[in-house]
């Protein structure tokens, strides 16, 4: 992650890119949906858990993009933080009422490893069962705090781009993302406890073959008169 006291650089051809779109250049704006467009279906998958429903905002996040090009400001860096903030806005309304848990992760592939959160782990726990818990985990985590990790730890915005793409104050992204990754490591922790627990618990001695079981039985169903008298 970039150092996210300095501002994202600025670039000829990124100002360019942005009046071409701003007064309606549609091959500039081709441009752009090749660039990004994986970059935002991503993204709106992680926030929704849908596969479907992160085509819908992936296509309305370009298509309000078009929209609203002449709302642009005509100098800046990326566009990454325009469009992934937009998607964020639509992930919202696509699963608000939905009471959505996003326990998506526990049905796809692996994310690539975090750094930071992979080293401050490294030894303790194989990093594919530590993976498959984070990805159980996940969706408990608050809202603001899924964003957070999606646009700074997965989509790779760092601090000031995040703050641009949610329209919140870069302290406010520093704060989330610190009470979101403290919590999803103690959720982790939690869930590999849980684990460990229930696998103690299915450890079970080796079952009796079906006669010894079926003379136990019939010796448990005999009255205990006869049993007493049998054992004199």
């Amino acid at each position: 992650m970039s150092d996210p006291e300095r501002a994202p650089a600025r670039t000829d051809a990124e100002t360019s890119t942005r009046a071409r779109i701003r007064a309606g250049d549609r091959e500039a704006f081709a441009a752009l949906y090749d660039a990004y467009a994986r970059a935002v279906y991503n993204h709106a998958y992680r926030l929704t858990g849908d596969w479907s429903t992160a085509e819908e905002v992936m296509a309305d996040t370009f298509l309000d993009a078009w929209r609203t090009r002449e709302r642009l400001e005509p100098d800046g860096g990326s566009l990454k933080p325009w469009l992934l903030g937009m998607a964020t806005n639509k992930a919202r309304n696509a699963t608000r009422g939905l009471g959505r848990r996003l326990a998506f992760l526990a049905r796809r592939p692996a994310p690539p490893p975090v750094a930071d959160f992979a080293d401050e782990t490294a030894g303790r726990l194989d990093d594919a069962r530590r993976l498959a818990a984070v990805r159980q985990v996940y969706g408990r985590l608050r809202r603001g705090e899924r964003e957070v990790l999606a646009l700074c730890v997965w989509s790779g915005l760092d601090y000031g781009q995040a703050a641009e793409a949610l329209g919140v104050p870069v302290g406010t992204v520093r704060s989330r993302l610190s009470r979101a990754r403290a919590r999803l490591g103690r959720l982790t922790e939690e869930r590999l406890r849980e684990e460990r627990a229930q696998n103690t618990s299915n450890r079970r001695e080796p079952g009796r073959r079906r006669g010894e079981a079926e003379g136990e039985a019939a010796f448990a169903a005999r009255p205990l008169k006869e049993i007493q008298e049998g054992s004199r």
